[in-house]
């Protein structure tokens, strides 16, 4: 029971930095109609200027406010530059210029800080574990990641539902010619939300970075979960990118930790073993099949 509840809060802990990245990228992805594969750079770019920056200060607080800031400056910089002359182009275009801008981001990463991954310490106060339960220890960086997430989703709630930019991003991920008729700056909107996307993939890559090691491509792998996320709860929409998200990273750790113990009660040692890595490592993808069959749209359509 112990080890069941440990996991879920992995899970739990694992789904909140799914869903840094996954709202950002759904705002991008339904309100500007633009698939950025290269929202996995800026995850990477955020872990990589937090470690600099930690290294030279030792100040995790001054890591976590430079990458936060340097990344927001990138995104803004790469969408005036780059993605305004694509939003009329189809989705190949989109697809194969945000795959340039990955390959061009983790070469230059390699340039600035070299091949060998880095690695940045756990900040002193959250050091440590905490004993939620008699024999559940927990580790205080983890339940801070969680935290940090509860506010980032109430933050996006109250942006979203209850100011003039939440209603103007609403209004534009369902008509934009309608509120650039109406007087809203389009451009600047657009550039608002692709800088606050790149801002929460950073935090997302700051939260990583004490956890996982800091490599160019890291970004690669976890966009393909954050994709599966906004499926799973809808395009557009950030209640279904906190549902999915939660369901993706419970689900995915869940799997990994008891898809091997419950196959060795049907196999023998390697084949049980073998066939639960194998079927824990496509629960995720069983889960958006299923939610898709009886909710097309994902769990939340933003513009139902």
């Amino acid at each position: 029971m112990i080890l069941f509840l440990e996991q879920l809060l992995n899970g739990l802990q694992f789904g909140v930095m799914l869903f840094l990245m996954a709202s950002g990228l759904t705002l991008v992805f339904g309100i500007m109609n633009l698939v950025n594969l290269a929202h996995g750079s800026f995850y990477m770019i955020g872990a990589f200027v937090a470690a600099a920056i930690v290294a030279s200060s030792g100040s995790f607080v001054l890591g976590l406010l430079g990458a936060l800031l340097a990344t927001a400056i990138l995104g803004i910089a790469v969408e005036m530059l780059i993605f305004r002359v694509l939003y009329k182009r189809d989705h190949l275009e989109q697809i194969l210029a945000t795959f340039g801008i990955i390959l061009f981001c983790n070469e230059a990463v390699q340039v600035i800080w070299g091949k060998t991954p880095l690695f940045f310490d756990i900040p002193a106060a959250l050091s440590g574990s905490v004993e939620l339960l008699p024999g559940l220890n927990y580790p205080l960086f983890r339940i801070g990641v969680i935290g940090v997430g509860i506010v980032v989703a109430v933050f996006l709630y109250l942006l979203i539902n209850r100011t003039r930019l939440g209603m103007a991003i609403r209004a534009g991920s369902s008509d934009r010619e309608m509120i650039a008729a109406l007087g809203v700056n389009i451009k600047l909107l657009y550039s608002l939300v692709f800088g606050l996307g790149a801002l929460l993939a950073a935090l997302a890559g700051v939260m990583a970075g004490p956890i996982l090691s800091v490599e160019s491509g890291m970004g690669e792998s976890i966009l393909i979960l954050t994709f599966v996320v906004i499926v799973i709860g809808g395009i557009g929409s950030i209640k279904g990118a906190l549902a999915g998200a939660v369901l993706v990273g419970v689900v995915d750790t869940l799997g990994r930790a008891f898809m091997p113990e419950l196959m060795r009660m049907a196999l023998s040692g390697g084949a049980a073993d073998s066939m639960g890595a194998t079927l824990s490592s496509i629960l995720i993808y069983l889960l958006m099949a299923v939610v898709l069959i009886f909710r097309p749209r994902g769990l939340f359509n933003a513009n139902h």
